[in-house]
Formats: C-alpha cells, sequence, structure tokens
C-alpha cells in the first residue's frame, strides 16, 4: 500500500539524515546524459538494472514520473529541478517502501574533458530501523549498482552516437 512522503526541496541533499553519495565518469558530454536522464524516462530499465519500469507523468501541473524498483518498490515522484546539462532531480512522494519519510534523488552533471562526472545523491529519512538494517548496510551495493548504470549507459549512448553517424 502506498504512503505518501514529506515534501523536501532541493537543500534535502544536504540536510538529509541519510546521505548516499556515488560519483562516476561517462565518456559521454553532459548532454547527452542529461537527455538520457530527463528526456528518455522509459529506457531507464535497460541501462539501470535496479529500475524495471519507469514512465514520465504529470503531477499537479509539474513533471513528474513512476517508477519501479528491482524487488518491488513503487515511488511516485516529482521533478525538482531539470537543468539541460547540469543538474536533474527528483523527490519521491509516495512509495510502497515501508519506513521511508523523504527521499530526493539529485544527478548532477559535471564537465570532465568530453565527457561526464556523473554524481548521484540519494538523500532520505527514514525511521531509524530502515536507516541502520536496510540503507546503511545498502550502500556498497547501490554504489555498485550506480557505476554499472553509468557503464550501461554511456555504452547504449556510443551505439546510439555510432547508429546516427
Amino acid at each position: 500500500m502506498a504512503h505518501g512522503l514529506r515534501p523536501v526541496g532541493l537543500d534535502f541533499t544536504e540536510t538529509a539524515p541519510l546521505r548516499l553519495v556515488c560519483a562516476a565518469h561517462a565518456v559521454a558530454a553532459p548532454g547527452e546524459v542529461y537527455r538520457a536522464l530527463a528526456d528518455d524516462v522509459e529506457a531507464w530499465p535497460r541501462w539501470f538494472r535496479a529500475v524495471t519500469w519507469a514512465r514520465p507523468v504529470e503531477r499537479e501541473g509539474r513533471a513528474g514520473r513512476e517508477v519501479r524498483l528491482w524487488g518491488g518498490c513503487r515511488f511516485t515522484e516529482t521533478v525538482m529541478a531539470a537543468e539541460p546539462m547540469t543538474r536533474y532531480a527528483c523527490r519521491a512522494d509516495e512509495t510502497n517502501a515501508p519506513g521511508l519519510r523523504a527521499l530526493l534523488e539529485d544527478w548532477l552533471l559535471i564537465p570532465a574533458g568530453s565527457g561526464t562526472i556523473v554524481r548521484w545523491t540519494v538523500a532520505v529519512d527514514a525511521s531509524a530501523p530502515v536507516r541502520r538494517l536496510v540503507l546503511g548496510p545498502a550502500r556498497p551495493g547501490v554504489g555498485h549498482a550506480f557505476r554499472g548504470a553509468v557503464r550501461s549507459l554511456d555504452r547504449r549512448l556510443a551505439d546510439a552516437r555510432g547508429q546516427a553517424g
């Protein structure tokens, strides 16, 4: 059963009780990475294995997403930042994951030569048992999944460039 989460702003990435921060280098340029994140939401499952289904939605006149993760977690989200080539952030508004109180996912795209440093922050407020028993121990797996997703996205974007050329 879905429950509502506390609405948070972009500053939650600095104030959340738990922050998972990951970074990886992509060969793709920031604009390519941004378009994959923000404009091709339905393709997320093709490069981010933890995501099994995603689609863009509009919520109360604002852009949003519906996302399902491996294991059955579902989220309905509001896009909080959509800054081409720079930043894409979404706040979870509803989920079926027990114990979550607030969640914000923030993707920063930092130019690095012709490529991009992708920095992903997942900021979370959750009950103490969820923080201690689930999210804390999940850090290594989350980092591994993120790095694999960036590698997979990079391959996908390279393939698309090859087909366009």
